[in-house]
């Protein structure tokens, strides 16, 4: 039975460096393209499996309503993806992998949004040092690091959530950084393993065992290794350099994949800065296990 297993996290914290290390599991002898990878299992809020499956256009519904269909969508999804791998004698023990980037949320109907274990069968959630989440996130929006600060803390901040114009996308409720991890970790519909990208850049064959264990996909050592091997830093950028990124948005000309290494705040990030980011998202980041700066009581004592 193939199971299906929810890639979240908040933007730029390692997704999708966790889907090209499984993209590189079943290479051979060079690594995975980047922009032809034979396991790529979309994103959740991807728009256009909604329009097909539902006969309906989605772009002629509020954010509300299309939210209502949602759940429908993933439970229909995960039953094609079951269906798919049944050979007719025996049902192929595969995983499906789902990018997903909206907090754990319910619809205005109360149901979560993401259809709870009728969607999915557990999460891997990836979670990065907001510290280093908002440079990253400031070069992906071609934006300032003080604009991503802001939106690091906002509670309301949407993806795709404009009116006046449609992307191939539907509306994705972040909830800000503390708030995107919170749904996740508190939600107990479906299992949940937590992955670090810390963790994942200092052990990276490790985290990756660990986590495709939880999925139920068995992995030689081998093919641990080469997908190490093959899915480094160097070697994605070297292919975006020559071949562009497909999932790339279309104002990151300077490049999706930066700079891939852990501790990065510490000589991009002025002292006010980190202080803010610190005061915004303390409890969350002690609970993650991020050292704080200074101490708890001077860095809560800022955010009252």
């Amino acid at each position: 039975m193939t199971r299906t297993i929810w890639l979240a996290s908040y933007p730029k914290s390692g997704n999708t460096w966790f889907r090209m290390l499984v993209a590189n599991l079943s290479a051979t002898d060079k690594p995975a393209d980047i922009n032809n990878l034979s396991e790529r299992g979309g994103i959740a809020s991807a728009r256009a499996p909604l329009d097909q499956l539902t006969l309906i256009e989605s772009g002629l519904l509020t954010h509300e309503e299309a939210d209502r269909l949602r759940p429908r969508l993933y439970e229909e999804l995960k039953r094609g993806a079951a269906d798919d791998e049944y050979d007719g004698r025996q049902e192929v023990a595969q995983v499906r992998f789902v990018k997903c980037h909206d907090a754990y949320t319910n619809t205005s109907d109360g149901e979560p949004l993401l259809a709870g274990l009728r969607g999915a069968d557990g999460a891997i959630l990836i979670v990065r040092d907001p510290r280093d989440v908002g440079p990253s996130l400031a070069h992906h929006n071609r934006s300032s690091i003080e604009e991503a600060i802001k939106l690091m803390s906002d509670a309301n901040l949407g993806f795709c959530d404009r009116l006046d114009q449609q992307t191939n996308q539907l509306r994705q409720r972040l909830r800000g950084w503390s708030g995107h991890a919170e749904s996740w970790l508190t939600q107990k519909d479906i299992p949940i393993h937590l992955i670090r990208y810390e963790d994942m850049a200092a052990d990276t064959a490790g985290t990756l065992r660990r986590a495709l264990a939880f999925a139920g996909r068995e992995t030689a050592d081998a093919d641990l290794a080469r997908a190490v091997t093959f899915a480094t830093f160097f070697e994605l950028k070297r292919q975006e350099a020559e071949a562009g990124f497909c999932e790339a948005p279309s104002r990151t000309a300077h490049g999706f994949f930066r700079r891939g290494e852990a501790g990065n705040w510490r000589d991009e990030l002025t002292a006010d800065q980190v202080a803010r980011i610190e005061a915004a998202h303390a409890p969350m980041m002690q609970r993650l296990g991020y050292a704080l700066s200074a101490a708890p009581a001077a860095v809560l004592a800022r955010a009252g």
